[in-house]
């Protein structure tokens, strides 16, 4: 019964996904999640690659997915993704779906999955990845996620005992799930470019992961990333199997230390989060197999996608694009910081209310005090613009952080946010948009490179 449930999935996906495309749709989610509500273990019959890389994490994801993806293709694999759909199990459903012949077995050789952490329990023991990359693990949003070391909890319980781990060993949470399985970490050297420690909101990670007594910051990069000891056990914070030494912002080259060999290999952005993706996919390319030649050659064609990050100058102006995850504090709390750190005197627009909560009126607005506004009250952020529904909101925040209120502009429709920005006042401008308000953010920033051409 079970065998005529999985051929009548199969059968149903495969038709879905055919008519999805007929109409010019993705056909990343509903295939998968009509497959699965036929039968119910379609993930753990669907055929596998013989390589599976999974990755998953609050922050950096998608990105590292991307990387991998991207990579991959250029050493000539045709790797399974989701990267253009869901990451949870309808998502993981649809990617293996699309890879697999009639008869259920897959048709390549090689996959990347980004997987939902919160969907453990129903993703990792049915897909069983060889490898996984775990980025980091901080507190999300309410509606969407817990408690950081909750998740932990999950990954701990769910992660297949044969799975191989990439860890980042610069965060005490993450580097610590799944003690009894082979891993390796990652981690970055603090690096001359990088401003005195700035004092975050939130530090998730005060306590020891051993012992349960309070820890000890040697260095802290921003919340709880860092190297961090435990003077009661005697725990610290590992040392990364693959870490960067250094990075040289004018040459776009970061070197990353393996074994006592250094390998250089070209940063596709220099934001510190950015560094973190880029040394996590060294690693899992390398733990893997791939040779730091291949993997420096790829990375000379790697960009970040530019529907995260995306720059240009125009005239005497340079205007940045960049996602802030929504309702995630540390994620804009990232981004509020690359913000303070470039030179020069800036505008900010900033597209942060939630598409899906906007429509209905409410959200829960908790998170705006756990994000670091203060970032943005530095005297060379000349303009800051609180855009959409709760722009109130946004500007009490900003006030509360120090933001002096002639700098405050509130525009209550995107559609005018890019008239509202004062070019005369600063050479940068940038606009860091909720991960769903991709379109609104397009419209904003063509709009104000427009004007930026005209002047």
């Amino acid at each position: 019964m079970n065998g005529l449930r999985f051929s009548l999935a199969l059968a149903a996906g495969k038709c879905a996904q055919f008519a999805m495309r007929l109409l010019g749709k993705k056909a990343t989610y509903l295939p998968g999640k009509l497959a699965l509500r036929i039968c119910p273990d379609f993930l753990s019959r669907i055929g596998k690659p013989d390589l599976l890389i999974g990755v998953t994490g609050t922050n950096g994801k998608t990105t590292v997915s991307n990387m991998l993806c991207d990579l991959l293709i250029g050493f000539g694999e045709d790797p399974v993704s989701n990267r253009l759909g869901s990451n949870i199990d309808a998502g993981a459903a649809s990617a293996l779906l699309e890879a697999a012949g009639l008869s259920g077995r897959c048709r390549r050789k090689v996959g990347v999955l980004e997987m939902d952490e919160r969907s453990a329990a129903r993703i990792f023991p049915a897909v069983k990845p060889n490898y996984l990359v775990i980025t980091n693990l901080f507190r999300d949003s309410m509606r969407r996620n817990a408690h950081p070391e909750y998740i932990a909890s999950l990954l701990d319980r769910y992660i297949p005992s044969e799975t191989r781990l990439i860890l980042n060993a610069d965060d005490p949470i993450s580097s610590n799930v799944a003690k009894l399985n082979s891993r390796v970490y990652f981690g970055i050297d603090p690096l001359p470019f990088e401003p005195p420690v700035r004092e975050n909101l939130v530090v998730d990670a005060r306590l020891c992961p051993i012992c349960g007594e309070p820890i000890q910051y040697d260095f802290r990069r921003y919340n709880h990333i860092g190297r961090a000891h435990c003077e009661s056990c005697g725990w610290v914070s590992p040392r990364g199997d693959y870490q960067l030494i250094s990075a040289d912002r004018e040459a776009g080259l970061m070197t990353v230390l393996e074994n006592d060999v250094w390998h250089d290999y070209r940063m596709p952005a220099d934001a510190i989060y950015n560094l973190y993706n880029a040394v996590a996919a060294v690693a899992a390319l390398r733990t893997i197999g791939y040779t730091p030649e291949q993997i420096a050659e790829g990375m000379e064609k790697l960009q970040v996608v530019q529907s995260r990050f995306w720059q240009e100058e125009i005239g005497n102006w340079e205007l940045t694009e960049i996602m802030a995850k929504g309702l995630n504090a540390v994620a804009c709390s990232r981004n509020f910081d690359y913000v303070a750190n470039a030179e020069g005197k800036k505008a900010v627009v900033l597209l942060l209310d939630d598409v899906f909560d906007e429509k209905s009126s409410s959200e829960n607005i908790a998170w705006l005090y756990d994000a670091d506004f203060e970032f943005l009250a530095e005297e060379d952020t000349v303009q800051v613009l609180a855009v959409g529904a709760r722009c109130l909101d946004t500007r009490l925040r900003l006030l509360i952080a120090g933001v002096p209120e002639d700098r405050i502009t509130v525009v209550r429709q995107a559609k005018d946010a890019a008239a509202a920005v004062d070019l005369t006042q600063c050479g940068k401008v940038f606009v860091l948009y909720e991960v769903y308000r991709q379109k609104q953010a397009v419209m904003v920033r063509n709009a104000i490179a427009e004007r930026m051409r005209k002047a």
